[in-house]
C-alpha cells in the first residue's frame, strides 16, 4: 500500500454503500450505469466477492464489484472497477483489485480471473494488463459480445480479459 493509500479502508461493502457505489459508477463517466437499485443488491448478495474503499471518514471512494461464475467456480468475474474522480491517479483501483483477489482466493479457490472491457478504455486496461504483471499471470483477449448483440443501441463491443492462473 502507498503512501497515497494509506489512509483509505478496504472492506467489504455494505447495502448501506450501494447509493455511493451508485453515484460514483455515474459520475465515473466510463461505466454502463445500471439501475440504484441493482448496486444495492449487489452490496448485499456479492459483498463477498466485492469491495469498497473507504476515505477516514468511512465513506466509500471506490469499489470493485465481482462474482464467482457459477459454471467455473475457479474464476471470479470482475464486473465494475471505480473510483472518485478526487481520489483517482493514487493506485486504489489497483490496490482494491489485489485485496479483492487475495480475498476471493482464500475463500472460495479462484484461480483465473476475467472482466471486459470496451476497446478505448485504457485506464480500465492498463489496469489489468499491471494486474497479470503483478501477479505473473498470462493475459488473454477476446470479444465475447460484439456490438449487434447489445439490442437497446450502439454498444461497443465487449472484450473479455481472461487472467490466469493466479500465483499469489
Amino acid at each position: 500500500m502507498t503512501a497515497a493509500q494509506a489512509d483509505l479502508q478496504i472492506d467489504r461493502p455494505a447495502v448501506a454503500d450501494g447509493a455511493a457505489l451508485w453515484r460514483i459508477a455515474r459520475d465515473s463517466k466510463a461505466l454502463d450505469l445500471n439501475s440504484s437499485y441493482s448496486y444495492l443488491l449487489w452490496c448485499r448478495d456479492f459483498a463477498g466477492t466485492s469491495a469498497v474503499a473507504r476515505d477516514e471518514r468511512g465513506e466509500p471512494v471506490g469499489f470493485v464489484t465481482g462474482y464467482v461464475r457459477p459454471e467455473r467456480p475457479g474464476t471470479l468475474l470482475v464486473w465494475q472497477v471505480a473510483v472518485d474522480d478526487a481520489y483517482r491517479g493514487r493506485g486504489i483501483a489497483g490496490a482494491l483489485l489485489d485485496g479483492l483477489v487475495a480475498r476471493v482466493v482464500a475463500e472460495h479457490g479462484v484461480t483465473s480471473v476475467e472482466t471486459t472491457i470496451t476497446p478505448g478504455n485504457i485506464a480500465s486496461e492498463r489496469l489489468f494488463d499491471a494486474f497479470a504483471a503483478r501477479h505473473g499471470a498470462a493475459l488473454e483477449r477476446e470479444v465475447l459480445f460484439s456490438t449487434s448483440l447489445f439490442p437497446d443501441g450502439p454498444h461497443d463491443p465487449e472484450v473479455l480479459y481472461r487472467i490466469g492462473p493466479l500465483s499469489l
